[in-house]
């Protein structure tokens, strides 16, 4: 992970008076693990919601049965859902999500393993990107999760513009 981060995000985020929420399938809990490594976290850190299960996406973030349906847990429309969701749920000024197949079993020919969308939510908006890893099972879950800070990062610069 690129040093210090998190780090630089704690400051962004306690200069902006900001708070954060993450809703997270595939990466298991790691994006939280890396946010509250930070001291202090707990500033700016609401808390999250590991929804690997489709009835907690639905039942707890607000995603719908259809999108889930039409585009598979995998996909911009979910990732786009969860991170507002999670934004929602837990008050938050930014939610961050991450849905994926971290491998080595759950791919189809459409969705590769390494493949993840990485959704982020707050009052300018919601948006997802799609990241494809080559790693095994952890590196990939450990690379999405560096990928959702990078995003979060990258949203809180556009943000001072």
């Amino acid at each position: 992970m690129e040093p210090g981060l998190a780090q630089e995000l704690a400051v962004l985020l306690r200069e902006r008076g900001l708070t954060i929420a993450v809703a997270e399938s595939a990466t298991g809990g790691l994006v939280s693990d890396l946010i509250t490594n930070v001291p202090g976290s707990s500033d700016y850190f609401k808390g999250s919601v590991v929804a690997y299960d489709n009835e907690i996406k639905v039942g707890v973030l607000g995603v719908s049965g259809e999108t889930l349906e039409r585009h598979g847990a995998v996909s911009y429309q979910t990732a786009d859902e969860m991170a507002d969701g999670v934004r929602k749920l837990m008050n938050a000024s930014i939610g961050l999500s991450t849905t994926g197949i971290a491998g080595p079993a759950g791919a189809t020919a459409e969705k590769p393993v390494g493949l993840f969308y990485i959704g982020i939510s707050s009052a300018l908006g919601t948006r997802a990107a799609e990241h494809v890893f080559s790693g095994d099972r952890l590196q990939n879950k450990k690379s999405a999760a560096e990928a959702a800070l990078i995003l979060l990062k990258e949203h809180l610069a556009s943000e001072r513009g």
